[in-house]
């Protein structure tokens, strides 16, 4: 078995890793600074302007299109391409996503037909257009049988009624990928189907927004008021949403796996340094063995949750069409590890490791949210277990 990366992967990433010390890791201060200061506003840490000036950079270094069919103006490199990609990314917390984002690409190359391919895969892939996925409602989050948003067929017109709840990004998409009940006596199986929806559609209202504990996403509530919709917004066939919808969320937890790897080697990194120059009592921190510990223990669960997580992609690249216990497996994994690391990381640093002087205490934030984002821990925990009492061990096993 050949654990290596290939070359184009390898210099994919040395490129992207220049990228992040050269542009990304100098406006650090700037994303805490205007993370600290906005309060309940939804302006985002990153200033619009500047994160399209990075967007333009990243392109014409080649940091685009990583995982995008050659067809539709990409690289075609694959999932594996991206999750390193994403991983170089987030040894800075400057929140820049490179466009497009892989979760939606993968729903829409998977489920779009006819028109929707030039009116949203096609610009989508390009970057030209943004989409968020509006799914959570009050009474339904980890739980997606709960949702009660409702489309009913009406003098040929689908027409929505129902609210969404904590839906990043809504009010700076150009389309969002909505869930609806279609058939309520089907519930999941063969009742729920997924439409596409402009900004701007009537009756479509996004009154109010959540500030939560970090400012890298601001959530918002979005509701539907009679919202007629034709069968060309119909995504993928009717009564089908959940299986898209469920390989949707896998491409999501491989996406979130990355970032904690990205987080976690920045976070050893820097312990590294600061054991190495930081003396206490006539020794440095390097010399006492619980630093130690903290630092072979943080490496070990990195190099463990990234093989997890390059194995999914792996599996992605290669043509598995359910991979929703890998994706559960590395979203535990990741997610968990990277709030392991990071607290001893702040431990390591006393108190310079809670000051904004650091990306620390920001990261201990972000990736508290994402133990909840996606899954939390507890539902991944019972999607393993369940698949396995089911289906016993893989046969790699």
């Amino acid at each position: 078995m050949d654990f290596s990366l290939p070359p184009d992967v390898c210099m994919i990433r040395d490129t992207v890793s220049r990228f992040v010390q050269d542009d990304l890791i100098p406006l650090e201060a700037l994303v805490i600074r205007r993370d600290a200061e906005r309060g309940y506003s939804d302006e985002p840490p990153l200033p619009p302007d500047l994160e399209a000036e990075l967007q333009e950079k990243a392109k014409a270094i080649g940091l685009w299109g990583i995982d995008v069919p050659e067809e539709f103006g990409g690289q075609d490199l694959g999932a594996l391409a991206k999750c390193v990609v994403v991983e170089q990314l987030k040894h800075s917390i400057v929140p820049l996503r490179l466009l497009p984002e892989s979760p939606n690409l993968y729903l829409l190359k998977w489920a779009c037909k006819g028109k929707q391919i030039d009116k949203y895969l096609i610009p989508y892939a390009r970057g030209e257009k943004k989409a968020c996925t509006a799914i959570s409602e009050p009474g339904a989050g980890s739980d997606v049988s709960g949702i009660k948003t409702r489309a009913e067929r009406k003098n040929g017109k689908w027409v929505l009624n129902g609210s969404k709840l904590f839906i990043s990004r809504a009010k700076r998409k150009d389309f969002m990928i909505a869930i609806a009940v279609t058939d309520p006596a089907k519930g999941k199986k063969g009742g729920m189907t997924t439409f596409l929806i402009d900004q701007g559609t009537p009756g479509v209202t996004i009154p109010s927004s959540y500030a939560t504990i970090v400012g890298e996403e601001h959530y918002y509530a979005i509701f539907f008021d009679n919202v007629e919709l034709s069968d060309e917004q119909v995504l993928g066939e009717v009564g089908e949403a959940f299986v898209p919808l469920q390989n949707r969320f896998g491409v999501r937890r491989m996406e979130i796996a990355s970032r904690c790897l990205g987080f976690a080697a920045r976070c050893v990194k820097l312990m590294i340094e600061h054991a190495n120059r930081r003396q206490t009592f006539g020794k440095l921190l390097a010399d006492r063995q619980v630093v130690q510990w903290w630092i072979a223990d943080s490496y070990q669960e990195l190099e463990m949750a990234r093989l997890l997580t390059y194995q999914l992609a792996w599996k992605l690249d290669n043509g598995s069409t359910d991979f929703r216990r890998d994706a559960s497996m590395a979203k535990v994994q990741a997610t968990e590890m990277i709030q392991r690391v990071v607290d001893r990381a702040i431990q390591l640093y006393g108190g310079m490791g809670v000051s904004k002087e650091l990306p620390l205490e920001y990261m201990s934030r972000l990736a508290r949210v994402w133990r909840i984002v996606e899954g939390p821990s507890e539902i991944h925990r019972w999607t393993i277990a369940r698949d396995l009492l089911k289906n016993g061990l893989p046969a790699e096993c």
